[in-house]
């Protein structure tokens, strides 16, 4: 949400003093008069879009307040071509005095708007819903803003994310910047909050949210189910599943609760694929420390998205993943381990602006390719010659991994380059081979420890490094993370990178929320599906290769 700063902000109370000058009646009227009109001047000027100035998506998020918690309810009408009723109410703080509350809601009709309890004006500028509340706003004060409006499932011309239609309902898929499209909001993930999700659907759907559900209720023939998250979470990163679903439930490491949702029809099929996850946690925990969040499961959904999306304690998959004889098991089971890791390095830590996410994205990938190194021996300093390779390249196409170019038109989520993903993870891979294995383990544990349940920035990853490494790494760092050419890898001076001009012409790159391997999945490595023009068998594209797309 985004609240526009007040024309004239309120003076702080001064101490009384017996030799301030008194003010006479009639100056103290035209004082007053005057400070109307500025005030009328500012609440009759035009609604603008804001933005909290995000070098990528300039116009998501709002400046003047902090978002505490999100409490969202949808009714399901029975079919995901039609707009589903719903009611968003945001409790926030302010951090400037605000004439107007300006929220990001782009794809849906407002019926009426309340700011504590009473009712408000309200309008539309460029993606933004702009209230006018009934009186001011003053800096540090509680607010609760309740937007009543339905939620369309059925995506406008030029727009990405959002719902997803599965051929039995709905689920979400909002990366980078499409919650807005679903739900009013302010959509950026430096604002994390708790949220809360009431969802009504006829009877036979089942109902999976983040977090943990807190109850169900029946009215005639249809059910509401409400769940809550524990832990603050990024628009972003937000799902709500409505289908015809089963949820397994199975334990995991210290008695964490696993839950799946997978298609009813497909549960036997599935179970093998599911019985993966408990171990693969323990794994990610022995690597980098305890299970950030109340639960966690993977949602296997029947739609054709092109990605995987770590939505925070329920990733999203496409059920074709798991179910198409043409990927390898290692494989499939390395994507899963992308997409867990995402709920330390993403979910967990989220990213301060979209030009870290090579913080999220290339952990992922990290950890994915460490996985399959030590699972499926896949040797991981393959894929990271490979990635050496094409590095050059995936710079000048994409940006270095800490300063990607922005998206292209009408395509948002094309900054999930390859630069952010095996580009990203070699960076990670020249410090671990610059300061050697145990210190580099030791700032991974360090990192989700220390920004745990907030946000962090590129500036932090280096500055801890330092830190951790007990020297200066800041120009190390910042010629791997920004610089156009790939600097020489510590230990490997053999390794070349093609020159960007001669390399043959990039197949499909990654897109969409975490692209992986697979074209359009959002996950890591260059390996991709039969959906693409490349073969599944390494995990590491050769230079212009598709790179496979997980987010």
């Amino acid at each position: 949400m985004l609240l526009t700063p007040r024309a004239t902000r309120r003076t702080r109370t001064q101490s009384p003093s017996r030799t301030r000058p008194r003010i006479s009646r009639h100056r103290k009227a035209a004082l007053l008069a005057s400070a109307v009109s500025v005030c009328l001047l500012a609440a009759s000027s035009p609604a603008q879009p804001l933005g909290i100035g995000d070098r990528l998506f300039p116009y998501l998020g709002n400046p003047g307040y902090d978002v505490a918690s999100y409490d969202v309810s949808f009714t399901y009408p029975g079919t995901n071509d039609k707009p589903l009723q719903a009611v968003t109410t945001i409790s926030a703080k302010t951090t400037a005095d605000l004439e107007r509350i300006n929220l990001d809601f782009a794809h849906g009709t407002v019926q009426s708007v309340e700011v504590d309890g009473h009712p408000a004006e309200f309008t539309s500028a460029g993606e933004d819903l702009v209230v006018t509340p009934e009186h001011p706003l003053s800096e540090g004060s509680w607010t609760r803003i309740t937007v009543k409006h339905t939620s369309d499932p059925v995506a406008a011309k030029g727009q990405e994310g959002g719902w997803v239609r599965t051929t039995d309902g709905l689920a979400m898929a909002n990366q980078a910047d499409a919650a807005h499209l679903v739900f009013p909001c302010n959509d950026h993930p430096s604002d994390k909050a708790m949220f809360t999700f009431h969802v009504t659907a006829p009877k036979g759907y089942t109902v999976v949210a983040n977090g943990v559900p807190t109850g169900t209720e029946q009215a005639g023939s249809a059910t509401t189910w409400t769940y809550r998250t524990r832990h603050p979470m990024a628009t972003e990163l937000a799902q709500v599943s409505i289908g015809h679903s089963a949820v397994l439930h199975r334990a995991g490491p210290r008695g964490l609760a696993v839950r799946d949702v997978v298609p009813s029809a497909d549960r036997k099929a599935l179970q093998p694929w599911l019985d993966k996850t408990p171990a693969q946690i323990a794994w990610m925990e022995s690597k980098v420390g305890t299970y950030p969040f109340e639960t966690y499961g993977v949602l296997m959904a029947q739609a054709s998205t092109g990605f995987e999306l770590e939505t925070q304690t329920l990733s999203l998959f496409e059920k074709d993943l798991f179910t198409e004889p043409a990927y390898p098991k290692w494989y499939i089971e390395s994507i899963m381990v992308h997409e867990l890791s995402h709920q330390w390095f993403g979910d967990s830590v989220s990213p301060r602006t979209w030009s870290d996410v090579w913080l999220n994205e290339g952990h992922a990938t990290w950890y994915e390719a460490l996985y399959a190194e030590e699972t499926a021996h896949r040797p991981m300093v393959d894929r990271m010659k490979a990635a050496y390779t094409a590095s050059d390249g995936w710079r000048a196409a994409g940006g270095p991994p800490a300063l990607p170019k922005a998206a292209a038109p009408g395509q948002k989520i094309s900054i999930f380059r390859p630069n952010i993903y095996d580009g990203a993870a070699l960076v990670l891979y020249a410090l671990r081979q610059e300061i050697g294995k145990p210190a580099f383990e030791q700032l991974e544990r360090a990192w989700v420890q220390e920004h745990r349940d907030s946000t962090a920035s590129t500036a932090d990853f280096i500055r801890l490094a330092s830190t951790v490494s007990g020297r200066d790494l800041s120009g190390f760092l910042k010629g791997w993370l920004y610089d156009e050419k790939t600097p020489p890898m510590p230990g490997h001076p053999d390794w070349k990178s093609a020159d960007p001009t001669k390399a043959p012409k990039a197949g499909r790159q990654p897109s969409g929320p975490g692209a992986s391997p697979r074209a359009g999945r959002k996950s890591p490595g260059p390996v991709t599906s039969p959906k693409s023009s490349r073969k599944v068998s390494d995990p590491v594209a050769s230079p212009g290769a598709a790179e496979p797309q997980t987010r």
